[in-house]
């Protein structure tokens, strides 16, 4: 049975979200369908503001405006310090944590030259420039361990002015995991980042 054009061409559009596949985009199409014309009208214009959306000038945050909602924060920027990040969801989930206040810089990927990710790729300039401009302190690496990760820390630490405190987040066992069942590298990780009691 052919569905009707107005279905597919919606279930076209939602298949091009990544880990979103035909079945998925059609189980989601029919209950759209279901929905009232207010509410398809409101997702609708929801999704056209996407066309909007601003990426922050200092961090590379999503933003409404030319400066996130962080980066406009007075009280964060007396923290002195900036949360180098591969990704938006890498910062969010530290946002999340509650356990930081400082500013965050989000590279938008880590230097892989095999790929053409070079430091301009990444705007590291742009990045030192931030760090010098406003009397940064204290820079926390929060970039994912992986050869590519390690490799732009390196690269991160090399670059900056010396006066300025580098540290990387911890890598190791998660709270509630056993020992028996991690893999080579976490336990690596772990013994690599231990710490005094």
């Amino acid at each position: 049975m052919e569905l009707p054009e107005t279905l597919l061409n919606v279930i076209d559009q939602l298949s091009k979200i990544p880990g979103v596949g035909d079945k998925t985009a059609t189980r989601q199409t029919l209950i759209l369908a279901k929905w009232s014309t207010e509410d398809l009208n409101s997702f609708g214009d929801a999704m056209k503001n996407l066309a909007n959306l601003k990426a922050c000038i200092d961090c590379g945050m999503y933003s409404d405006n030319d400066q996130c909602e962080i980066c406009s924060d007075s009280e964060r920027k007396k923290d002195q310090s900036i949360c180098v990040v591969e990704n938006v969801t890498d910062c969010l989930a530290i946002e999340r944590s509650g356990n930081y206040s400082g500013l965050y810089h989000i590279l938008g990927g880590v230097l892989n030259p095999l790929m053409g990710v070079g430091p301009e790729e990444l705007k590291i300039d742009s990045f030192i420039k931030r760090v010098r401009s406003l009397d940064v302190s204290n820079v926390i690496l929060a970039v994912n361990p992986s050869v590519e990760g390690d490799a732009t820390c390196s690269y991160i630490k090399q670059v900056l002015p010396d006066n300025i405190e580098v540290d990387r987040i911890g890598f190791g066992i998660p709270m509630g995991g056993s020992l028996e069942y991690l893999d080579t590298m976490t336990i690596a990780k772990a013994l690599e980042n231990k710490k005094k009691m």
